[in-house]
């Protein structure tokens, strides 16, 4: 498995250290080059307004921590909406689809969400993937669980939200995701190809829901557990990504023996554990002392690459 080093975009770099200078600098230092020589003031407010650009610049290119969700949603140029898919054995499960902005036909991720259902946070991962190009879907698993029949919006607290995802069968959570694979690739804008991508508890039921769909063409699993019974990886077909926090060591214990089991197998299977990152890193980014996002920054183009080649 890799360990990932500590590396960040250079234009990133290149802002942070001038937003650190100028914030770091002589109290009124930049008052006095002002009073001083005025064009040296202009430089210091020029400095200032490239190094904010830059940092805004690249994080427009990942998706944002959970607290700036719902303001990027609402800032997106991206076409999202809900939609409801009919199930095979009666009902409907709620999807939140976002459409990327391109002439040609796109692949089709399947976003499962977390443990806590689907939030704002993870409908804006669905929207940056699609300003990277994909059409993604973040299915609420929930559809249906909650107080008068709704969904994950309708429970009262975010703990019974968990108790209520919880309950929710493999079985069970094999079948809609099947039904949202389906409906994807029925899309007109789409070109047949499909991927799951999931976070924490989304992210062990990718790797299950890889085992159960032939169909798949990528599955990424962000920091979940990797599947108890190792006979099972047997029926993967697609290629897995892995991308873990090194302090979460509650699901990094079940890495080596399906890597070990995938390579029995000749199957693709290839784990990233990023340095002081905890678990959670894509949403928590302001977590771990910086780690978090040096991961976040690693992982999701990490992911494009992978999705791109195999999508």
């Amino acid at each position: 498995m890799r360990k990932e080093p500590a590396v960040m975009k250079i234009a990133v770099i290149t802002a942070v250290l001038a937003a650190v200078l100028i914030a770091t600098a002589r109290p009124g230092a930049a008052q006095a080059a002002a009073a001083a020589d005025p064009h040296a003031g202009h430089a210091m407010e020029a400095v200032a307004a490239a190094a904010a650009g830059a940092v805004q610049a690249g994080a427009a290119h990942l998706p944002p921590a959970e607290e700036q969700a719902k303001a990027r949603l609402n800032a997106s140029p991206r076409h999202g909406e809900y939609a409801d898919i009919a199930l095979a054995g009666g009902g409907k499960l709620r999807v939140w689809v976002s459409y990327p902005e391109r002439k040609d036909k796109a692949p089709v991720v399947l976003v499962i969400h977390e443990i806590f259902g689907l939030s704002d946070w993870i409908r804006s991962v669905a929207d940056q993937l699609a300003a990277d190009g994909y059409i993604a879907i973040a299915p609420d698993l929930l559809t249906g669980k909650g107080p008068n029949g709704g969904g994950t919006e309708a429970f009262a607290s975010r703990d019974d939200v968990v108790a209520g995802v919880r309950g929710l069968t493999p079985d069970e959570v094999v079948s809609k995701l099947d039904a949202v694979r389906a409906y994807g690739v029925a899309l007109p804008a789409a070109n047949g190809k499909t991927a799951t991508v999931g976070y924490c508890w989304g992210g062990s039921t990718s790797f299950m829901y890889a085992t159960k769909q032939a169909g798949l063409n990528a599955a990424v699993v962000y920091y979940g557990g990797s599947p108890a019974d190792l006979s099972t990886l047997a029926g993967i077909k697609a290629p897995v990504l892995g991308l873990y926090g090194e302090n979460d060591a509650r699901v990094n214990a079940t890495i080596d023996g399906a890597k070990a089991e995938m390579g029995k197998l000749g199957k693709v299977f290839d784990p990233h554990i990023y340095p002081g990152a905890g678990h959670g890193f894509l949403r928590a980014q302001s977590g771990q002392g910086g780690a978090n996002l040096k991961a976040t920054e690693q992982a999701w183009p990490t992911m494009l690459a992978f999705f791109k080649k195999h999508l």
